[in-house]
Protein backbone atom coordinates (compact mmCIF):
# COMPACT_ATOMS: atom_id res chain seq x y z
CA UNK A 1 0.00 0.00 0.00
CA UNK A 2 2.81 2.42 0.86
CA UNK A 3 4.41 1.76 -2.51
CA UNK A 4 1.12 2.48 -4.30
CA UNK A 5 0.64 5.72 -2.37
CA UNK A 6 4.22 6.76 -3.12
CA UNK A 7 3.69 6.12 -6.83
CA UNK A 8 0.46 8.14 -6.74
CA UNK A 9 2.20 11.03 -4.98
CA UNK A 10 5.14 10.99 -7.41
CA UNK A 11 2.80 10.87 -10.40
CA UNK A 12 0.66 13.69 -8.99
CA UNK A 13 3.79 15.77 -8.44
CA UNK A 14 5.01 15.23 -12.00
CA UNK A 15 1.58 15.87 -13.52
CA UNK A 16 0.87 18.86 -11.28
CA UNK A 17 4.23 20.44 -12.07
CA UNK A 18 3.14 20.72 -15.69
CA UNK A 19 -0.42 21.92 -15.06
CA UNK A 20 0.14 25.61 -15.76
CA UNK A 21 2.73 25.05 -18.49
CA UNK A 22 0.26 24.66 -21.42
CA UNK A 23 -1.50 27.89 -20.40
CA UNK A 24 1.79 29.79 -20.09
CA UNK A 25 2.95 28.58 -23.51
CA UNK A 26 -0.46 29.25 -25.03
CA UNK A 27 -0.42 32.87 -23.86
CA UNK A 28 3.18 33.33 -24.99
CA UNK A 29 2.45 31.89 -28.44
CA UNK A 30 -0.98 33.38 -29.22
CA UNK A 31 -1.07 36.49 -27.01
CA UNK A 32 -4.80 35.78 -26.65
CA UNK A 33 -6.29 36.35 -23.21
CA UNK A 34 -9.95 35.67 -24.06
CA UNK A 35 -11.54 33.73 -21.19
CA UNK A 36 -8.48 34.06 -18.92
CA UNK A 37 -9.08 35.66 -15.51
CA UNK A 38 -6.56 37.96 -13.82
CA UNK A 39 -8.14 37.10 -10.48
CA UNK A 40 -7.53 33.39 -11.17
CA UNK A 41 -3.85 34.10 -11.82
CA UNK A 42 -3.48 36.11 -8.60
CA UNK A 43 -5.28 33.63 -6.38
CA UNK A 44 -3.38 30.71 -7.96
CA UNK A 45 -0.05 32.27 -6.99
CA UNK A 46 -1.29 32.89 -3.45
CA UNK A 47 -2.88 29.47 -2.87
CA UNK A 48 0.20 27.66 -4.13
CA UNK A 49 2.18 29.79 -1.69
CA UNK A 50 -0.13 28.48 1.05
CA UNK A 51 0.49 24.90 -0.12
CA UNK A 52 4.23 25.53 0.25
CA UNK A 53 3.69 26.74 3.81
CA UNK A 54 1.40 23.79 4.60
CA UNK A 55 3.88 21.27 3.14
CA UNK A 56 6.62 22.63 5.40
CA UNK A 57 4.44 22.94 8.51
CA UNK A 58 2.82 19.51 8.18
CA UNK A 59 5.94 17.90 6.70
CA UNK A 60 4.03 16.73 3.64
CA UNK A 61 7.17 17.00 1.54
CA UNK A 62 5.63 15.50 -1.60
CA UNK A 63 3.64 18.75 -2.01
CA UNK A 64 6.67 21.00 -1.99
CA UNK A 65 8.12 20.56 -5.53
CA UNK A 66 4.80 20.91 -7.36
CA UNK A 67 3.80 23.95 -5.30
CA UNK A 68 7.08 25.77 -5.91
CA UNK A 69 6.98 25.05 -9.64
CA UNK A 70 3.34 26.17 -9.77
CA UNK A 71 4.16 29.53 -8.16
CA UNK A 72 6.82 30.11 -10.81
CA UNK A 73 4.54 29.11 -13.70
CA UNK A 74 1.55 31.15 -12.52
CA UNK A 75 3.88 34.09 -12.03
CA UNK A 76 5.00 33.64 -15.64
CA UNK A 77 1.36 33.53 -16.78
CA UNK A 78 0.78 36.75 -14.85
CA UNK A 79 3.66 38.43 -16.69
CA UNK A 80 2.35 37.39 -20.11
CA UNK A 81 -1.19 38.40 -19.15
CA UNK A 82 -0.02 41.76 -17.87
CA UNK A 83 1.90 42.48 -21.07
CA UNK A 84 -1.25 42.05 -23.11
CA UNK A 85 -3.78 43.70 -20.80
CA UNK A 86 -1.57 46.38 -19.29
CA UNK A 87 -2.54 48.18 -16.09
CA UNK A 88 -6.05 46.78 -16.38
CA UNK A 89 -4.70 43.47 -15.09
CA UNK A 90 -3.56 44.93 -11.76
CA UNK A 91 -6.94 45.09 -9.93
CA UNK A 92 -7.78 41.46 -10.74
CA UNK A 93 -4.33 40.25 -9.75
CA UNK A 94 -4.56 42.11 -6.43
CA UNK A 95 -8.07 40.87 -5.70
CA UNK A 96 -6.93 37.31 -6.35
CA UNK A 97 -3.59 37.46 -4.56
CA UNK A 98 -4.26 39.74 -1.59
CA UNK A 99 -8.02 39.25 -1.33
CA UNK A 100 -9.20 35.74 -2.09
CA UNK A 101 -5.70 34.37 -1.63
CA UNK A 102 -5.63 35.43 2.02
CA UNK A 103 -8.77 33.49 3.05
CA UNK A 104 -6.73 30.83 4.97
CA UNK A 105 -4.97 33.45 7.13
CA UNK A 106 -7.65 34.00 9.83
CA UNK A 107 -8.16 30.22 10.11
CA UNK A 108 -4.41 29.75 10.60
CA UNK A 109 -4.35 32.39 13.32
CA UNK A 110 -7.43 30.96 15.05
CA UNK A 111 -6.85 27.21 14.78
CA UNK A 112 -3.35 26.54 13.50
CA UNK A 113 -2.50 24.32 10.56
CA UNK A 114 -4.96 21.60 11.61
CA UNK A 115 -7.76 23.95 10.55
CA UNK A 116 -5.93 26.08 8.01
CA UNK A 117 -4.75 23.01 6.07
CA UNK A 118 -8.34 21.98 5.36
CA UNK A 119 -9.19 25.56 4.37
CA UNK A 120 -6.22 25.64 1.98
CA UNK A 121 -7.55 22.44 0.42
CA UNK A 122 -11.01 23.94 0.02
CA UNK A 123 -9.44 27.10 -1.36
CA UNK A 124 -8.21 25.10 -4.33
CA UNK A 125 -11.83 25.34 -5.42
CA UNK A 126 -11.79 29.06 -4.61
CA UNK A 127 -8.65 29.33 -6.72
CA UNK A 128 -10.52 27.95 -9.71
CA UNK A 129 -13.78 29.90 -9.25
CA UNK A 130 -12.55 32.99 -11.20
CA UNK A 131 -11.38 30.76 -14.07
CA UNK A 132 -14.73 28.93 -14.16
CA UNK A 133 -16.62 32.23 -13.94
CA UNK A 134 -14.64 33.76 -16.80
CA UNK A 135 -15.19 30.65 -18.94
CA UNK A 136 -18.94 30.64 -18.35
CA UNK A 137 -19.37 34.39 -18.97
CA UNK A 138 -18.06 34.18 -22.52
CA UNK A 139 -18.26 31.94 -25.57
CA UNK A 140 -14.94 33.35 -26.84
CA UNK A 141 -12.45 31.11 -25.07
CA UNK A 142 -9.49 31.25 -27.42
CA UNK A 143 -7.18 32.25 -24.56
CA UNK A 144 -7.85 29.08 -22.55
CA UNK A 145 -5.55 26.08 -22.95
CA UNK A 146 -7.55 22.81 -22.73
CA UNK A 147 -4.34 20.98 -21.83
CA UNK A 148 -4.04 22.88 -18.55
CA UNK A 149 -7.52 21.82 -17.43
CA UNK A 150 -7.12 18.19 -18.46
CA UNK A 151 -3.92 18.10 -16.41
CA UNK A 152 -5.70 19.87 -13.54
CA UNK A 153 -8.43 17.22 -13.48
CA UNK A 154 -5.94 14.33 -13.55
CA UNK A 155 -3.79 15.94 -10.85
CA UNK A 156 -6.84 16.56 -8.64
CA UNK A 157 -7.95 12.95 -8.89
CA UNK A 158 -4.45 11.74 -8.00
CA UNK A 159 -4.20 13.99 -4.92
CA UNK A 160 -7.70 12.93 -3.91
CA UNK A 161 -6.61 9.29 -4.07
CA UNK A 162 -3.43 10.02 -2.14
CA UNK A 163 -5.32 12.07 0.45
CA UNK A 164 -7.78 9.23 1.02
CA UNK A 165 -4.89 6.81 1.39
CA UNK A 166 -3.07 8.84 4.04
CA UNK A 167 -6.25 10.36 5.56
CA UNK A 168 -5.12 13.94 4.92
CA UNK A 169 -8.21 16.17 5.03
CA UNK A 170 -6.53 19.05 3.19
CA UNK A 171 -5.57 16.86 0.23
CA UNK A 172 -9.00 15.19 0.15
CA UNK A 173 -10.75 18.57 0.08
CA UNK A 174 -8.39 20.01 -2.52
CA UNK A 175 -8.57 16.96 -4.77
CA UNK A 176 -12.35 16.66 -4.69
CA UNK A 177 -13.05 20.34 -5.29
CA UNK A 178 -10.34 20.64 -7.93
CA UNK A 179 -11.72 17.71 -9.90
CA UNK A 180 -15.21 19.23 -9.97
CA UNK A 181 -14.03 22.71 -10.98
CA UNK A 182 -11.64 21.44 -13.67
CA UNK A 183 -14.39 19.27 -15.11
CA UNK A 184 -16.67 22.33 -15.22
CA UNK A 185 -14.22 24.18 -17.48
CA UNK A 186 -13.71 21.16 -19.73
CA UNK A 187 -17.49 20.82 -20.10
CA UNK A 188 -17.73 24.52 -20.97
CA UNK A 189 -15.02 24.18 -23.61
CA UNK A 190 -16.81 21.16 -25.08
CA UNK A 191 -20.27 22.77 -25.30
CA UNK A 192 -18.85 25.92 -26.91
CA UNK A 193 -17.20 23.86 -29.66
CA UNK A 194 -13.59 24.05 -28.50
CA UNK A 195 -13.17 20.25 -28.37
CA UNK A 196 -10.82 20.01 -25.35
CA UNK A 197 -10.09 16.31 -25.88
CA UNK A 198 -8.06 17.18 -28.96
CA UNK A 199 -5.32 18.15 -26.50
CA UNK A 200 -4.82 14.48 -25.58
CA UNK A 201 -5.06 13.10 -29.10
CA UNK A 202 -2.15 15.01 -30.56
CA UNK A 203 1.52 14.25 -29.82
CA UNK A 204 2.70 15.45 -26.42
CA UNK A 205 5.01 18.15 -27.76
CA UNK A 206 2.13 19.77 -29.63
CA UNK A 207 -0.27 19.37 -26.72
CA UNK A 208 2.11 21.33 -24.51
CA UNK A 209 2.25 24.11 -27.05
CA UNK A 210 -1.52 24.66 -27.10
Amino acid sequence: MNLVLTLIAVTATIVGSGMALPQARHLARTRRVDGVSATWIGVSIAINGWWIAYAIAAQVWVLLPVSIISVVLYGTIGIFFGREVGRGAIPGLLVGGLGLGMVPLPFLLAGGWAVAGVVVGLCYGLQLVPAVGAAYRSRVLAGISPGTWIIAWVESMLWLGYGLGVLDAALIAGGAVGAVMSAAILVRLAVTGHRPLRAVRVPARFALAR
